[in-house]
């Protein structure tokens, strides 16, 4: 019993004497860039969200033989770069909607991930890793 209250009372005293050092905190000036680039980044999440919800493209996807699913998780997996390069593609498409083009660039992109070893969408790629 003697060791445990000495164990104890070491460990206590290092703490008391932890808790009285300065911490240290890092603090930067954001750019208003910077802000406005995060909520357009969750904006283009949403529209490709919203596109890839629609019925029409969900169709065109899975008669691309990829799970509309997983499609969805993918985009959600994107960096920003990415997304804001798709959601760009979409804006640019005719009113009505260019569904084919869009989904032969997520077809394209999915195959590239499969290849690259990051998904396991098609069972007909080989992963370089």
């Amino acid at each position: 019993m003697k060791n445990f209250k000495q164990i104890v009372s070491s460990c206590l005293i290092v703490c008391i004497a932890l808790a009285g050092l300065p911490l240290s905190a890092q603090a930067g000036i954001v750019a208003t860039d910077e802000v406005s680039a995060m909520g357009a980044a969750a904006a283009n999440r949403d529209k490709l969200e919203t596109f890839l919800a629609r019925a029409d493209v969900r169709q065109a996807v899975q008669a691309q033989g990829v799970d509309a699913q997983a499609a969805a998780a993918r985009v959600k997996a994107m960096s920003d770069v990415e997304v804001a390069q798709l959601a760009g593609r979409i804006d640019q498409a005719p009113a009505g909607g260019d569904v084919l083009s869009m989904v032969f660039t997520v077809f394209l992109l999915l195959l590239v991930t499969d290849i690259l070893g990051l998904t396991k969408v098609y069972p007909f790629t080989r992963s370089i890793r």
